[in-house]
C-alpha cells in the first residue's frame, strides 16, 4: 500500500471516530427500558480509499450509511460495505466520459451533473446525523459538496466532518 492510501485509510477511520465522538447521541440504534434510540444517519461525500473506510468504520459502529461519488464504479463497493450508493444519473456523454475518472481518481465533472448531484445529497444531508466529506480531484481544489444551505437544513446537533480541510463542526 502507498504512502497516500494509507494515510487516506487512516483518515476514513479517524474521521468517523470524531464525528462519533462530537455526535451526542449514539451511532448503532440502541433499546432500553426507557425506549428505543435509531440508528444514526450517516452521508458520506467521496468515495475514494477514505471514504471507504469512512463507510466500513460507520457501518461497524451502527450506523445507517449513504454515499455519494462521481465514478458509477464505486457503487458496487459502497454495497459490498453495507451502504446505499446516492445514484445520480449521467444525462450526456460529456458526463458519462467525466465520471470514468482516470487512474482511479475522480475528475471535475460538468456543472450540470453537479448541480443535480447537489439537489440528491442536499435531501440526505438534511436528514442526516452526520455528513463527512472525503472528495477529492487531484491537482485540484476539492470540490464543495456541502453549501451553507444545507448546513442550515440540517438537524441541530448533526456533524460535519471536513477531512479534506481537517475540521468538524456541530450544526446548531
Amino acid at each position: 500500500m502507498d504512502v497516500l492510501s494509507s494515510q487516506a485509510n487512516i483518515a476514513g477511520y479517524k474521521a468517523v471516530m470524531i464525528a462519533a465522538n462530537q455526535y451526542q447521541r449514539f451511532f448503532p440504534m440502541l433499546m432500553t427500558a426507557a425506549g428505543t434510540v435509531k440508528a444514526a444517519r450517516v452521508v458520506i461525500l467521496g468515495v475514494g480509499v477514505a471514504g471507504l473506510q469512512a463507510i466500513a468504520t460507520a457501518k461497524r459502529t451502527g450506523a445507517v450509511i449513504e454515499a455519494s461519488d462521481v465514478r458509477p464504479s464505486v457503487k458496487e463497493q459502497v454495497e459490498s460495505l453495507g451502504g446505499k450508493f446516492i445514484d445520480v444519473p449521467y444525462e450526456t456523454q460529456e458526463e458519462k466520459d467525466a465520471a470514468v475518472g482516470v487512474g482511479g481518481y475522480a475528475r471535475p465533472m460538468p456543472a450540470s451533473w453537479m448541480e443535480r448531484q447537489k439537489v440528491e445529497v442536499a435531501k440526505r444531508v438534511a436528514q442526516a446525523d452526520v455528513v463527512i466529506t472525503t472528495a477529492l480531484i487531484p491537482g485540484r481544489a476539492a470540490p464543495v459538496l456541502v453549501t451553507e444551505e444545507m448546513v442550515r437544513a440540517m438537524k441541530p446537533g448533526s456533524v460535519i466532518v471536513d477531512w479534506r480541510r481537517r475540521k468538524a463542526a456541530t450544526a446548531r
